[in-house]
C-alpha cells in the first residue's frame, strides 16, 4: 500500500487518481459534517481542494510526496476509528409484536 506513494501515474491516470482521491474526501467531508466532527472536516476539506481535478494545485515532487502520505493517512485513520458515530435509536413501533413490556 506504502509502495503507491512512490508511484508516479502517466498523465492520463493521474487526473483519474485525482478524482478518486477528490470523491472519496467528499464522502468522507460529508460523513463528517453529519457526525459533528469538526477536525475531521476541516482536513477533508483541505484534501479536496489539494485533489481538485479542475483546478488541481502544483506541489514539487517533494512537497507532493509529503502531501500524499498525509492523505494516505489520513484516509487510513478515518476508516479505522476516525469517524465513527453513536448507532441511532429506531422508534418504537405500535404495530410490534413485541413490545418491550406486558399490557394490563
Amino acid at each position: 500500500m506504502f509502495s503507491a506513494l512512490f508511484w508516479q501515474p502517466f498523465a492520463e491516470n493521474r487526473v483519474l487518481l485525482q478524482y478518486v482521491v477528490w470523491a472519496g474526501a467528499i464522502v468522507v467531508f460529508a460523513q463528517a459534517l453529519r457526525a459533528g466532527k469538526y477536525l475531521w472536516i476541516g482536513l477533508f476539506l483541505a484534501v479536496a481542494v489539494f485533489f481538485n481535478p479542475i483546478q488541481p494545485v502544483a506541489f514539487s515532487p517533494g512537497v507532493s510526496l509529503v502531501v500524499n502520505a498525509i492523505t494516505l493517512v489520513l484516509f487510513m485513520v478515518s476508516l479505522g476509528r476516525g469517524l465513527k458515530t453513536k448507532p441511532r435509536l429506531s422508534i418504537a413501533s405500535i404495530a410490534d409484536r413485541t413490545p418491550g413490556s406486558e399490557s394490563l
